[in-house]
């Protein structure tokens, strides 16, 4: 049976994401205060995991939680941290407790991180471990062995439609959609007129594709994101536009800008859908679909 999440993408309607992040501890209070605001707005909330390789509390287990509280998730997975072997554990984990909504991540690099002396494992890529769903869904495991019991998921990947150079990412895009990826979240997009260029290229495929939209919080954070995070570019206009909000101010702003190009993605119906990501300000998340008038 479809989970709400895949009715949704097939619905047709402006299907809305957004993340939610576990803690750094196993102290879970906010982090379910911020599932209780999203549950009943958006339509699955994607748990990171490691996310920018800082350890955290597990995805699964935060998928749990979600779960727990009555809300749809989608389980983030990255092959960073684990081998084929743990990778495929987790899978059948994750389909024998419910959690059937999956976006595969090959994973940030371990030096963005706060473990820098860990080692990388990357014995697949999210490439390789969308193929290996569908193994899986087969009834069996990478080795070729029979599976007791089969999964059965919803998986999807991301891309980065602003890289530049662009064609490496259409590789990896249509690599992803031959290897089984029924939904793409893309990574943060500010500049719609090249998004837009990027979707004429993508309605090709028969695959639902989500903006990444992530929450401008300072014209500081701006810049820091156009120098570090590889594929993210905000315009000057966009920091200008930050730097100039009056002071304490900022993430209201950030929230308008946000709001603003939702508001224009839905309305020029340039995709399916919106993935959002107030990374750290979840609890905002609820202003930005109100600003785009998704509420």
């Amino acid at each position: 049976m479809p989970t709400k999440f895949k009715q949704a993408l097939e619905s047709g309607k402006f299907v809305v994401t957004s993340e939610v992040a576990p803690p750094k501890g196993t102290n879970l209070e906010k982090f379910e205060h911020h599932i209780e605001l999203l549950k009943d707005k958006v339509d699955a909330m994607n748990v990171t995991d490691h996310q920018s390789s800082v350890m955290r509390y597990p995805s699964l287990g935060g998928c749990l939680k979600v779960k727990e509280l009555g809300g749809e998730v989608i389980l983030q997975m990255t092959c960073r941290d684990r081998n084929r072997l743990a990778l495929q554990a987790d899978l059948l984990f994750a389909s024998s407790v419910g959690i059937q909504n999956l976006l595969c991540l090959t994973g940030d690099s371990i030096v963005l991180g706060d473990h820098k002396d860990a080692k990388s494992v990357f014995d697949l890529d999210s490439s390789q471990l969308l193929e290996t769903v569908r193994t899986l869904e087969n009834g069996k495991d990478l080795g070729g062995n029979e599976l007791d019991g089969a999964v059965s998921f919803c998986a999807g990947a991301i891309v980065t439609p602003e890289a530049d150079p662009l064609e490496p990412q259409l590789i990896k895009f249509e690599k992803k959609i031959e290897a089984g990826a029924e939904f793409i979240q893309t990574q943060a997009v500010y500049d719609l007129d090249k998004f837009k260029e990027f979707m004429d290229y993508a309605r090709q495929f028969k695959v639902k594709i989500l903006a990444g939209i992530i929450l401008l919080t300072s014209a500081p954070m701006a810049r820091f994101m156009n120098k570090n995070i590889a594929g993210v570019f905000v315009p000057q206009d966009l920091i200008d536009e930050m730097a100039a909000a009056p002071k304490g101010q900022a993430i209201t702003k950030g929230i308008e800008i946000a709001g603003r190009m939702i508001k224009r993605i839905h309305e020029e119906q340039m995709c399916d859908g919106v993935h959002i990501m107030a990374i750290g300000k979840e609890e905002v998340v609820p202003d930005i679909m109100a600003a785009a008038g998704l509420t």
